[in-house]
């Protein structure tokens, strides 16, 4: 429970609904939250589903509105494998508001794909939750979420809250009959990698040149692959991020837009 919000609430209400539970990081002492435990730090709860024969694991991070899990085999499950899972089980009892779900510039492409060939729609926005939140309220959706763990849920509430997504992944799991790694692994992901190039200045990016040799980059996976390239809004930094089908095509693509954009600089 990362030491944070929710070390008594989650093991008590676990406890109360009937489970077995080993909890971990559940001693905060005003400076350990987050430290090397939680949904920032999941190895350890995932190594600890694994040694205890767990049926899944959850990790909350320290304000508790993010979630992380792992199913019964130690493979962790991140926050696009959830909404995946959640989408799809919501579309099949008819409560998936319009078909569609809100995710985010960095949601990977399988879950796109996953959710597409449902009949599902997943909407892009930028990263962090209240965009997300602002998404599903123009268009009148209930569901959204983002790899980091954020949920929103809004049948249920307006706000991430990872003890409640938990109870929801874990209800699926209890009805369904199904082990958790063939229930919460609800696609294949797509190889992804993000650099960050130090020490360039952000405002190379509007370049129209550099910007139409980006996007030739791009066109060049063939429909295979994304391509985002983004400044940092702190930093002197560029972000590049790619997906691909294939790690062979992710690095001949971002190879190629590092060694472009550097030029540039």
């Amino acid at each position: 429970c990362a030491n944070g919000a929710a070390y008594r609430t989650a093991p008590d209400t676990l406890y109360e609904l009937g489970a077995e539970i080993v909890p971990l990081a559940v001693s905060p002492d005003g400076f350990n939250i987050n430290e090397n435990c939680g949904a920032v730090h999941p190895q350890i709860m995932a190594a600890a589903v694994v040694a205890h024969g767990a049926d899944a694991g959850i990790c909350l991070d320290g304000d508790a509105d993010r979630l992380i899990m792992a199913d019964e085999a130690g493979t962790i499950i991140d926050g696009d494998q959830i909404l995946g899972c959640l989408a799809l089980a919501m579309q099949e009892r008819g409560t998936l508001a319009k078909n569609a779900v809100v995710g985010t510039v960095m949601t990977n492409r399988g879950l796109e794909t996953r959710l597409g060939k449902a009949g599902i729609d997943l909407h892009r926005v930028a990263v962090g939750d209240r965009y997300i939140l602002e998404k599903m309220r123009q268009d009148g959706l209930n569901l959204g979420g983002e790899p980091s763990g954020h949920m929103l849920m809004t049948d249920f509430a307006r706000s991430g809250d990872g003890l409640l997504t938990a109870l929801q992944m874990l209800t699926l799991l209890k009805t369904s009959g199904k082990k958790a790694s063939k229930l919460f692994n609800s696609f294949s992901p797509n190889p992804q990698r993000l650099e960050n190039l130090r020490g360039i200045n952000p405002a190379i990016l509007q370049d129209q040149k550099l910007q139409s040799d980006l996007a030739n980059i791009e066109a060049n996976l063939n429909g295979k692959g994304r391509v985002l390239v983004r400044p940092s809004g702190t930093e002197a930094l560029v972000r590049v991020m790619v997906e691909a089908e294939s790690e062979a095509l992710l690095t001949e693509a971002m190879d190629a837009l590092i060694l472009r954009i550097t030029a540039e600089a």
